[in-house]
């Protein structure tokens, strides 16, 4: 059974390597300090088990997961709160608070052993609507394509256009299809810098040039990039009302 370790934190790493001597049957073959170094090693080398932190600089733990191709069985290794705990219940095989004792750890490891071994994997689709349930704005959209990762701070988007299944990611100087919902974005991006103005459009709020009268009730906005984009009756009572308080 092979392993890889994804932590930030080089005494946990250190620690859980310790631990795994315990493990002669688990072959650890990468330990990562960050979640770039750890997407293409689990990519490539496909382990069974993952040791998984959460809070890392530039790329969490769920940011990671979200770009995998084929997620393996995860033990989360992480300092964080009762949120981690709650969302590790969901759907991963275990999860680690640290600081763990080996007791623990040994108690991780072979439950995950045994759903490995029974081929029990559970995909990770529950996680990840829980993970987006939660409540805090994002403050950076990841977007994989083939071997590209490309990371956007939210205020280089442009605007956000709905594609059936998909949405269409504009920045100043791209654009990108991702599968996510327009209600994810509607509820993650902070509507004090974001506004659904259409049932197919977000726009960032800091790019509108003018709001003009396209017909009559009917409206548009011009953004700074020169774009037009459609304002529904609701998107125009938002816009409004966003003027009024800003």
């Amino acid at each position: 059974m092979n392993a890889i370790i994804v932590d930030d934190e080089s005494l946990a790493r250190e620690i859980i390597k310790k631990y795994l001597e315990d493990f002669p049957g688990i072959n650890l073959i990468a330990e990562c300090s960050n979640g770039f170094e750890g997407i293409k090693a689990i990519n490539d080398l496909k382990p069974d088990l993952l040791f998984l932190d959460i809070q890392m600089p530039k790329l969490t733990g769920f940011e990671l997961l979200e770009l995998l191709d084929s997620p393996p069985v995860i033990i989360f290794t992480t300092a964080f709160d009762h949120f981690a705990i709650k969302a590790f219940e969901v759907n991963a095989v275990d999860y680690l608070l640290k600081p763990f004792s080996k007791e623990r750890f040994s108690e991780a490891v072979n439950k995950s052993t045994s759903v490995i071994n029974k081929n029990a994997v559970r995909p990770l689709d529950d996680l990840m609507k829980f993970t987006d349930n939660e409540k805090s704005y994002i403050d950076k959209i990841i977007i994989k394509e083939n071997s590209k990762i490309f990371i956007y701070p939210v205020s280089d988007i442009v605007s956000i256009e709905a594609q059936d299944d998909y949405v269409m990611i504009f920045t100043q100087s791209s654009k990108h299809l991702k599968q996510k919902t327009m209600k994810f974005y509607e509820d993650k991006l902070d509507p004090a810098e974001f506004l659904r103005i259409h049932r197919s459009y977000i726009v960032n709020t800091g790019m509108i040039k003018n709001i003009e009268l396209f017909e009559k009730d009917s409206y548009r906005v011009l953004l700074k990039n020169n774009t037009s984009l459609p304002v529904s009756k609701n998107g125009i009572k938002k816009l409004k009302q966003f003027i009024n308080n800003s």
